[in-house]
């Protein structure tokens, strides 16, 4: 197919010979790329953000269209989908202006209980208390040893309270 192509653009050109470039330029203008790299597509897709003042005018524009076909001029005039109105419709039934207001994307933000600061702080501190008893019973229990193998006997406590 793409020879029949050349074929074409070279009888065009009456009969001569032309250079590759210009017959890849025929074939591009023939599929509609266009020669001069200019396109109408943007390189990068974006998503249209509508206000609410914009989507109460097309609502209200939408709901005086009661001619046949005036909805879909309207809507090809705009570059809108139906399912466009749709939505902007149930979000206005909601509530007049915060449902035409546009969301935030992205990741919500959590609501933090007010006490879940001091109770970080409580469960850290906690932590910290735990090591230092664990610690301080370690040398404890050394000293038990030590005191033992030396012989050395602790006082007894006069509150009645009885050691290992």
């Amino acid at each position: 197919m793409m020879i029949a192509n050349k074929q074409a653009l070279v009888e065009e050109n009456g009969g001569d010979l032309i250079s590759l470039q210009s017959i890849s330029e025929g074939l591009k203008s023939d599929r509609g790329l266009g020669v001069s790299g200019e396109t109408e597509v943007s390189v990068k897709a974006f998503r249209r953000r509508f206000t609410a003042e914009y989507k109460r005018d097309i609502l209200k524009k939408a709901d005086t269209c009661t001619a046949l076909g005036s909805l879909g001029a309207l809507l090809r005039r705009e570059g809108l989908y139906s399912s466009n109105i749709t939505t902007w419709r149930r979000q206005r039934d909601r509530s007049i202006l915060s449902g035409l207001t546009p969301k935030k994307r992205g990741r919500k933000e959590s609501v933090r209980h007010p006490l879940s600061v001091e109770m970080t702080t409580l469960r850290q501190e906690n932590d910290r208390l735990m090591k230092r008893l664990k610690r301080a019973e370690m040398i404890i229990d050394v000293q038990k040893k030590i005191s033992e193998i030396l012989g050395i006997h602790p006082p007894a406590i006069a509150g009645g309270e009885e050691t290992d």
